[in-house]
């Protein structure tokens, strides 16, 4: 008898690390339920393995129908795993990064509500369900939460060292449902999204790449898997040794 099929729910899934992410666990026989404001990409399967939640994170007071929607394509099942992927980083009109003096209040709420206030949301709604389960929550932070990053803004930077900080309390605050969080940290990973003048950054990556969006989803299911079933407030960096200088 082969295992009932496992479900995630994942955000900002319509392009990059989390489409790739998507496509990952749907190849290795989960059925994802993906949420973004814009619809699946095409080349993205519409069958019973995937399903899709089109809403905008940074509308708060829409969560909730988020949460109504994907219980209703749970239809019952359980929930194993949920990744908080969305992320938005805004740059100025020339693409030169936004630092903490620059941009209006409602850009910096913008970027929090989605990086930030939607996983806390997301987390809180769905702990019951993923308690029933055994599951799992991953958070995708950053490395520029953690260093000034030549092209990530202050907003973006302050929201992922914020989420840095949410997995390691959700970790605290869930264990005892049996609910383990941790966090994977991408460096410069190869998406639609990447500023001109990254070339520079990569001749300072010991591996001297930039990194897959493939190579983040794997690691993202690896900790939703049995083999990292003793691992829970870990921030895993993907991002070829770029902070070992």
């Amino acid at each position: 008898m082969s295992e009932p099929r496992k479900t995630v729910f994942i955000t900002g899934a319509s392009r990059g690390i989390g489409h790739a992410t998507a496509a990952y666990f749907v190849r290795h026989g989960w059925r994802a339920i993906t949420c973004s404001r814009e619809p699946v990409p095409p080349q993205c399967p519409r069958n019973e393995r995937h399903a899709h939640i089109t809403i905008d994170l940074a509308q708060t007071e829409r969560l909730p129908e988020a949460v109504e929607r994907l219980e209703e394509l749970l239809d019952g099942q359980p929930l194993h795993a949920l990744v908080n992927n969305a992320g938005y980083s805004p740059k100025q009109e020339d693409g030169s990064r936004l630092g903490c003096l620059d941009g209006d209040m409602d850009l910096w709420l913008r970027v929090f509500r989605i990086n930030f206030f939607a996983p806390v949301f997301f987390s809180r709604a769905l702990a019951p369900h993923l308690a029933e389960a055994g599951g799992c929550i991953v958070n995708l932070t950053s490395i520029a939460g953690h260093r000034v990053h030549p092209f990530a803004g202050s907003a973006y930077a302050t929201s992922k060292a914020a989420l840095t900080a949410l997995t390691r309390e959700l970790a605290a605050d869930l264990a005892h449902l049996g609910i383990r969080v941790n966090a994977v940290c991408p460096g410069e990973i190869n998406t639609a999204i990447l500023s001109p003048g990254t070339e520079r950054i990569v001749e300072r990556i010991p591996l001297r790449r930039l990194g897959s969006p493939e190579e983040v989803a794997s690691i993202i299911y690896f900790l939703c898997s049995e083999g990292a079933s003793y691992i829970t407030g870990a921030e895993i960096p993907v991002n070829g040794g770029q902070d070992v200088y």
